[in-house]
This record gives C-alpha cells, sequence and structure tokens, in this order.
C-alpha cells in the first residue's frame, strides 16, 4: 500500500511547527539584575546578571522568566529584552522610547500584567490553616467599616450581580 504524499508532507509540516514551538527563545538583559532560585523577590540569589547579557528564556511565571545562561534561574520580566538585544551603541532609552511612543518626552512608561493564579498554582494549592488565619485577622466589624467610611465620606453604593 502506497503512503500518499500529501499526507506525509503534512505530518512533517505539523512536526516541524511543533518544534518552532518548543524552541526556546533568546534574549538579552536590559539592565543589571540579580537571578534567583525561584519566581520570588526573597528567594535565595544564585547570581548577578549582567546588562547585555544573552540568555534563554526557558518558560515564564507570572511577571517572572525563567532563565539559562550564564546561571540558570528566575529573573524579572522587565529586565530581559526578547529577542536579539540593541545594535552596539543604542542607548537603551532611545528604544524604550521607540517602544513605548514617548520619545522625546524623558517619561519613559513600562508597564507587566500579570493575572492571578493559573492553573498549575490551583492544582498545587495546599491548604495552609496558619494563612487562613492571618487572612481574617483583616476582618472588621460592620460598625468600625461604617465610621471609617464616614470619615472618609464615602457613600454605599449596591452592585447588582452579574447574570451568569
Amino acid at each position: 500500500m502506497r503512503f500518499p504524499t500529501k499526507f506525509f508532507l503534512t505530518g512533517l509540516l505539523v512536526c516541524l511547527l511543533a518544534q518552532t514551538g518548543a524552541a526556546a527563545e533568546t534574549g538579552s538583559v536590559i539592565k543589571a539584575d540579580v537571578i534567583k532560585a525561584e519566581p520570588f523577590r526573597d528567594a535565595k540569589t544564585v547570581g548577578p546578571l549582567a546588562a547585555g547579557d544573552k540568555v534563554t528564556i526557558v518558560k515564564r511565571d507570572g511577571g517572572w522568566l525563567m532563565i539559562s545562561g550564564p546561571k540558570k534561574g528566575w529573573v524579572r520580566m522587565l529586565s530581559i529584552r526578547r529577542g536579539a538585544g540593541p545594535a552596539p551603541g543604542t542607548k537603551a532609552s532611545d528604544v524604550v522610547a521607540l517602544a513605548s511612543g514617548r520619545a522625546g518626552t524623558g517619561k519613559v512608561v513600562s508597564s507587566t500584567g500579570v493575572r492571578g493564579l493559573n492553573e498549575e498554582d490551583l492544582k498545587n494549592a495546599k491548604f495552609n490553616e496558619k494563612e487562613l488565619k492571618l487572612a481574617e485577622s483583616f476582618t472588621v466589624k460592620k460598625n468600625d467599616a461604617e465610621q471609617f467610611a464616614a470619615k472618609a465620606r464615602l457613600k454605599a453604593r449596591r452592585v447588582a450581580y452579574l447574570s451568569e
């Protein structure tokens, strides 16, 4: 039985596209930072990262990127430029101005949006009684909240639930 060429080429194309998507992305360091062992600000520092260092981006977790080279670890995503770095002699402010549309204003703005918990975070979540008690300690009595609102001249508003 002869294998149709069309199916062979389609299969080959799918395999090539899958490998391309799985390939790690490269990047360069925009500003000096430190590499962390975990994607947390207070995690153990693995080593320094100098502006201009080339890195391989392995994966992303919230506002953090796992990188490899010069050392493997986590770095804040705002410290890394994805893809090839700027041309030699190019100031970072020039490149950021192009991207932000604020060329010449001196008011460079950058922001990162991170949305809560992802599916993996929810699967790995574990009950923590200590944290629950801490959260419960922040509750206030209705009367105290009303007095606070009155002092700040806040007004109560009713908000309808969204229909499902």
